[in-house]
């Protein structure tokens, strides 16, 4: 599998009409940990929050078919098996697998055990279960039941077995390792237990690990003073059982009625991470803590037990992925959402009678005089990005525009100076007042503690220039153009900043803002910021335009 293609992940399992357990459920979960998800439907179910009512099997020969087509094609990382229904089917799936996978290794496999639904309905026939054991279990590298479901799996093979203790779940996860999986995820879901039971175990056996993230952890005592101590209150234990060790993941219970569909999801989690080459453990650690807040984060749904929220883990993405269709979403993002001021700045008077040659010589002078005090600001703001970068690749990066400026003050002095300014001239213009709001606004953000928002603020003028400069190159290469190029005294201005040298810079610029964007991904605030900075510093660009038409 190539490094960027996402783990293809299926599962075999029971249809959910109202989307909150079966292959819904697992699709949806396999999406939230970036996985590529296939189906292979053992029944239909018409089913709401309220309970079940009614089941509709698929006939053995054709969930074959539909394992085969799917494996025959695309390569799976992991599998997760659900609800079965009935001898038959079981038996479908177990001869499909072991013919498939008869000279290959067979992928991560995860057994949900689902005999009895959320609302009591049964959804495994009593024959299916011992087929279950002994032709699934054995494939399988994790098998998931909760309390009701290890009673039953144990008693199918004449081990009676009540759990009501800690101790019991684990001596049961003991015996469930027997029937033939590599490990046993004992869920604790039904099982009432508080931390003092924890804590007694964990002092008596050295061999038990003890995971409890979801709870505060030590010196945490500012915490604790300001949230609720899970630690006095109930809680649920999973007990994950593997051949060397014992690991208990430990949550806070939640009382909810938004849990339907919590195994199905669970073990997709898991089957998931493992699909991504996770370790039993660590899957095991992620999908129990993601199930954990998808039940508290859980928005109401339908009259009964309602399901879990799927998508807590999904953060939505402000700025998309670069694609080869759109390689630059921040920029076209930022650009629209100050579309009107980017316009009116881009397509202002000053540049168009620039354009035109008609730009009145005074007001082209006040201009190129203000923007080498302005370079004076934009220097020292690439100063305090240098501050701020944390890398000698960003810091070299920061320092080499800083020199590149330097270069552009003596470039623009020798402009100057074809135009009867000198370097005294320039040394004795006092600043405008939008020069010194342009450049005070640069130097606030750079001391603001987001370096991003400085990269905003310093790229709003780097690229709105190559914007003017192409747009003006654009408009000169229409027929009858009102752009006029010849005789044009302002035409190495149009032409520099439509040129290959700084339409290289604006090339770069481009890159680091989307860069940006796609390694440290804005949350709304922070991207409300973003786009903020953009809209001010376009204005402000625009502002430098009005003052040299009025010579403010």
């Amino acid at each position: 599998m190539h490094s960027s293609t996402p783990p293809v992940v299926l599962t075999i399992a029971g249809s959910d009409s109202s989307g909150g357990a079966g292959i819904q459920a697992d699709l949806k979960t396999f999406t939230a940990f970036g996985c590529y998800g296939m189906s292979v439907i053992t029944a239909l179910t018409a089913q709401n929050t309220t309970g079940v009512q009614g089941v509709h099997p698929s006939p053995p020969d054709f969930i074959e078919k539909q394992i085969h087509s799917v494996l025959d094609d695309i390569e799976v990382q992991a599998i997760k098996i659900g609800m079965l229904f009935d001898a038959d089917n079981t038996r479908a799936v177990a001869r499909t697998l072991k013919a498939h996978y008869a000279n290959a290794t067979l992928p991560p496999l995860v057994v949900d055990p689902v005999c009895v639904s959320t609302s009591g309905h049964t959804l495994l026939a009593p024959e299916a279960v011992a087929v279950l054991i002994e032709e699934l279990f054995p494939l399988a590298t994790l098998i998931t039941p909760n309390k009701p479901e290890a009673e039953l799996l144990l008693s199918q093979k004449d081990i009676p077995f009540k759990i009501s203790t800690l101790e019991d779940m684990i001596s049961a996860s003991e015996k469930l390792l027997f029937l033939g999986s590599k490990a046993v995820l004992l869920k604790g879901g039904h099982v009432e237990l508080t931390f003092s039971d924890v804590e007694q175990l964990a002092a008596a056996r050295a061999d038990v690990a003890v995971v409890r993230e979801e709870l505060l952890l030590d010196n945490m005592e500012i915490l604790r003073a300001h949230e609720k101590d899970f630690a006095t209150r109930p809680l649920v234990v999973d007990v994950l059982r593997e051949a060397e060790r014992t690991i208990l993941f430990v949550s806070p219970r939640i009382e909810s009625k938004s849990t339907h569909g919590t195994g199905c999801t669970l073990a997709a989690a898991i089957a998931s991470l493992l699909g991504n080459g996770q370790s039993v453990a660590e899957a095991t650690r992620q999908g129990t803590s993601f199930t954990h807040v998808g039940i508290e984060t859980a928005f109401p749904v339908g009259h009964g037990h309602g399901p879990l929220n799927h998508l807590h883990a999904l953060t939505p993405r402000l700025v998309p992925p670069p694609t080869a269709s759109n390689p630059h979403p921040l920029t076209r993002i930022l650009i629209q959402s100050a579309s009107q001021t980017w316009k009116d700045y881009v397509e202002h008077d000053f540049v168009k009678q620039l354009a035109q040659g008609t730009l009145p010589r005074e007001c082209f002078l006040h201009f190129i005089k203000q923007d080498y005090l302005y370079l004076r600001y934009y220097a020292r703001a690439y100063g305090l990005l240098v501050a701020k970068s944390a890398t000698y690749g960003a810091i070299e990066s920061a320092t080499q525009t800083i020199i590149n400026v330097i270069n552009e003050v003596a470039t623009h002095k020798a402009f100057c100076a074809q135009w009867g300014i000198t370097e005294a001239d320039l040394a004795a213009t006092p600043e405008s007042p939008s020069t010194t709001a342009y450049g005070a606004f640069l130097l606030d953000t750079g001391l603001q503690g987001d370096s991003a928002k400085l990269v905003m603020a310093l790229a709003a003028c780097l690229l709105g220039y190559g914007e003017v400069g192409l747009w003006l190159k654009k408009e000169a290469a229409k027929p009858d153009s009102w752009v006029k190029l010849g005789g044009n005294p302002y035409l190495r201005w149009i032409e520099d900043y439509s040129g290959e040298h700084y339409q290289g810079a604006v090339r770069l610029g481009l890159e680091t803002i989307e860069a940006l964007a796609v390694a440290d991904p804005p949350n709304a605030l922070r991207f409300r910021e973003w786009c903020a900075i953009w809209e001010k510093c376009t204005r402000l660009e625009k502002g430098f335009w009005d003052a040299s038409l009025k010579l403010l």
